[in-house]
């Protein structure tokens, strides 16, 4: 199964701006292993589009690097799609 993941805007307040790209990559490898163990969430289940999505909150330590920040976005919004 295929599956095509737009996020057209993800707002992260308090980042450094020069991590966003960092952050983003980790993102988009996080959501790929997360589709790739765990499967289609049910929030997708039947197709279309998520007009919006709410991951919550998380806390992020103050030295984590753009990776772990990322992998954390990444789990923040398979579980929102999973909602």
């Amino acid at each position: 199964m295929n599956v095509r993941l737009h996020i057209d805007a993800l707002v992260l307040d308090g980042f450094p701006p020069g991590d966003r790209y960092r952050i983003a990559a980790a993102v988009e490898a996080e959501l790929a292993r997360l589709f790739t163990d765990q499967g289609l969430p049910p929030g997708l289940a039947s197709g279309g589009a998520v007009p919006a999505l709410d991951g919550g909150s998380f806390d992020v330590a103050p030295d984590a690097r753009p990776d772990r920040i990322g992998a954390q976005v990444a789990q923040a919004v398979y579980g929102g799609l999973s909602r």
